[in-house]
């Protein structure tokens, strides 16, 4: 018996990404930054060999795992990728991906990850506050641009979602953990 299946004239609206594959050139490093600097853990592995594929590294990261998600990034090892650029850049980078958003539960672990990553050295590319997220841009070692955020809450842009969007208030480096909650709600006058 089959199931009828109501027809559609738009598309169904999705949930939202469920998962991102990187071509990372060496895996070691590319699992340091996303699990040890990051805080993904990694919940598996492909067995290639189980496969009529060419041998492949192929390993699977989560953040929270809940009963949507089992994994939110995968990083497949291409050895012989270009060279990441020596800079990233928002809008002049050679990388097919522009940035990467990883969202911390609140402000607070958002601040406590953004003076991790400082402390271990990552290189920190811009800090931005949006009207909808208080950012860090980073990249990894293969020069995707990775946005570490954490989203303000709503009712400070769900009345505005475009201006929110629009609006973005950089900090020079030395306020890179200088955050406050005082947010701004009226975009249209900034």
């Amino acid at each position: 018996m089959s199931e009828t299946i109501k027809k559609r004239s738009t598309a169904v609206t999705p949930r939202g990404i469920n998962h991102l594959v990187l071509n990372v050139r060496d895996m070691e490093e590319s699992h340091h930054f996303w699990c040890n600097l990051l805080g993904f853990r990694q919940v598996g592995a492909l067995d290639s060999e189980k496969y009529d594929v060419p041998p492949v590294k192929m390993q699977f990261y989560s953040g929270v795992i809940d009963d949507v998600n089992h994994h939110d990034v995968a990083l497949v090892e291409l050895p012989n990728l270009p060279a990441p650029p020596e800079q990233w850049d928002m809008f002049e980078s050679a990388c097919a991906v522009n940035h990467i958003a990883i969202s911390y539960p609140d402000r607070e672990s958002w601040l406590e990850q953004v003076q991790f990553l400082k402390e271990n050295d990552v290189p920190m590319n811009l800090r931005v506050d949006h009207g909808m997220t208080h950012s860090v841009y980073v990249n990894d070692p293969n020069g995707y641009g990775v946005e570490v955020l954490y989203e303000l809450p709503a009712e400070v842009w769900d009345h505005d979602i475009n201006g929110a969007l629009n609006y973005a208030k950089i900090l020079p480096e030395e306020d890179l953990l200088v955050d406050t909650t005082e947010y701004e709600t009226n975009f249209s006058n900034v």
